[in-house]
């Protein structure tokens, strides 16, 4: 299957048994997601977008998520629920056993003995394909017990991590209602795993794809990957990340007062390196225009280590800015002032599909601030397809540095790439194709259910 030949929402039901049947009301939505506000985690963005946008849209959304009390890293937590209360979100907060299994993010003894015998834990449930959340599977769904075939039409899980699957097909069996399943990233053919899962969770991956009315995934390549290994066929669908336009208008840019190029985010070498745009930049400086004007990197994130020994390799150790870590309004208002935002998926030149289908959610919040980009990644990379009717992304494999240079001294002297088409981008668009696509599933439940 290609990109071409994926499903289409809107004529699911097509390639289901049974007569579909209008909907009466508001749709009722069960959308299992493990990342959500006020987590602070990448997964939030896109789980809080389908979660508002589908309200909008007419759906009562229902967000079982972990209770914030128990997370280490969390945004305002009464901000946030005022929020979910003006939109009208509600959500089933839960517990989580094996916390050790993910200490990163988990408030649980992580100290001196706690952290020893953590370790042991964490070290075998790796080595036996275990997912480290898979203390949720249990605690949502006793959270869940109170719930009736009434209270839900369609579940909807978001993975990593991937026990939401596993969750989602218990409560389905459960509740007699249809699952469908939205991978933000790949589970056993993850690009970026470093290390191989045993055959049994590729088994439990093929098991809960068996089952589930559908499955949505947010790039045509990782979608292509995932159907050759398991034989997904139509009910396949990509449904792509996406910006909220509300969100965007409303960030500051940040006054850098010279011509500032930003990265935000994280690494992971040798795949997703900086070295390509430092190379690139270390031409710019000897250049004549690149050495007239004033500029300089930012870079907003945890690698400052591994930034730093990169930058005193290419000799410019006084051409970066290191921010750290700061709250996401600041990313975007450094994004928002930028004169160029850098988006790496990776510096490699042969690909495979999964390699191809990394589109990194930074690349459409920099679109949604109408800011341009430098893409480094594979020649023919979904995240250059995808972003290339907007007019704001130029994307260059990581050997073309002189092509690079060519750009970024165009961008010093003020020639920016101008923004086309970025609506196709936004949430607002996005979410009405997974809207027809829930809806459609629905139908089909109740169809089969009252036969």
């Amino acid at each position: 299957m290609n990109s071409t030949e994926m499903g289409n929402p809107a004529n699911i039901a097509d390639n289901l048994p049974g007569d579909p049947v209008p909907p009466r009301g508001r749709p009722k939505l069960l959308f299992l997601a493990y990342p959500f506000p006020p987590a602070k985690a990448p997964g939030c963005v896109r789980t809080w977008n389908i979660a508002m946008y589908l309200t909008r849209l007419g759906w009562d959304v229902t967000v079982v998520t972990p209770d914030p009390s128990i997370l280490r890293n969390i945004e305002d937590n009464g901000a946030a629920s005022r929020e979910f209360d003006d939109v009208g979100i509600k959500r089933i907060l839960t517990g989580h056993g094996w916390r050790c299994l993910a200490p990163n993010n988990l408030k649980c003894w992580n100290k001196n003995l706690g952290w020893f015998v953590g370790k042991i834990f964490r070290t075998g449930a790796r080595k036996l394909g275990i997912d480290p959340h898979v203390g949720w599977i249990k605690a949502a769904e006793q959270a869940c017990s109170a719930l009736t075939a009434k209270d839900v039409d369609v579940i909807l899980a978001t993975g990593s991590p991937f026990a939401a699957f596993s969750l989602a097909k218990r409560l389905s069996d459960l509740l007699g209602r249809p699952y469908v399943l939205d991978y933000r990233d790949p589970w056993t053919g993850n690009p970026h795993a470093g290390h191989h899962l045993p055959r049994c969770a590729t088994q439990k991956e093929a098991g809960v794809l068996k089952g589930c009315a559908a499955v949505t995934i947010v790039s045509p390549s990782w979608g292509c990957a995932l159907d050759r290994r398991f034989g997904v066929g139509p009910k396949l669908h990509v449904v792509t990340n996406g910006f909220d336009p509300t969100e965007m208008e409303a960030v500051k840019p940040y006054d850098f007062g010279h011509c500032a190029f930003v990265y935000t985010g994280i690494f992971y070498p040798p795949k997703r390196s900086i070295s390509p745009f430092l190379a690139a930049l270390k031409l710019l400086r000897k250049s004549s225009q690149g050495n007239a004007k004033e500029w300089y990197f930012h870079y907003y994130g945890p690698d400052e280590r591994y930034i730093r020994e990169e930058a005193g390799r290419f000799g410019l150790t006084d051409r970066i800015v290191f921010h750290g870590r700061v709250p996401r309004r600041e990313a975007l208002s450094a994004v928002k002032g930028a004169n160029l935002a850098v988006v790496i998926t990776s510096v490699n030149e042969e690909e495979t599909l999964e390699d191809k289908g990394i589109v990194t959610g930074k690349i459409f919040e920099a679109i949604g601030l109408v800011t341009p980009v430098l893409l480094i990644a594979p020649e023919g990379s979904d995240a250059s397809a995808i972003a290339k009717p907007t007019g704001l992304v130029t994307s260059f494999s990581g050997t073309q540095l002189q092509d690079m240079v060519l750009f970024l001294k165009d961008i010093v002297c003020g020639q920016a790439p101008q923004p086309k088409n970025i609506e196709i981008c936004s949430w607002s668009t996005i979410s009405k194709k997974l809207d027809t696509l829930l809806r459609a599933c629905m139908s089909f439940t109740r169809t089969t259910t009252n036969a």
